[in-house]
């Protein structure tokens, strides 16, 4: 696997540019507060640090602070988005249910249409996840 089919990979020069960032513009929330982290261990995000972070080239929106469930990794797995197997090489753990990870809104919004939707922290779900999920159903989903 090539690391532009890893997206679990840092980069770590668009780190280092959301840090700065950061410093001065602070994240939000689904609930208009500050983004609150996801998870450390696993260490997640688009950026890998931690938090359901996003900026214009996460096309994929990983914004949404999981609590994947076996229904949602397999349900992910099926759309071609395997999260489960380790990729050691790309030090990815895998994940197992109860893990929280940040996942691409659409998926996430897939999911709850195909009825295996899992938990999500609305603390630590992004503001833009808002562009494709209303408040009103991640509230249903509030962990």
């Amino acid at each position: 696997m090539s690391p532009s089919h890893a997206p679990w990979l840092p980069d770590t020069r668009v780190n280092q540019r959301l840090s700065d960032a950061r410093a001065v513009f602070p994240s939000f929330n689904v609930l208009g507060e500050e983004l609150q982290p996801c998870s450390t261990d696993p260490l997640t995000g688009w950026f890998r640090d931690g938090c359901c972070n996003t900026d214009r080239n996460d096309t994929g929106l990983h914004t949404v602070c999981c609590l994947v469930t076996e229904e949602f990794l397999e349900f992910a797995r099926q759309q071609g988005n395997d999260l489960i197997t380790p990729v050691p090489e790309f030090n990815f753990p895998g994940l197992k249910p109860g893990d929280r990870w940040c996942v691409c809104a659409q998926t996430w919004q897939d999911a709850t249409e195909a009825g295996v939707a899992c938990p999500i922290v609305l603390g630590a779900t992004h503001e833009e996840t808002l562009q494709i999920v209303s408040l009103e159903i991640l509230e249903q989903y509030a962990a």
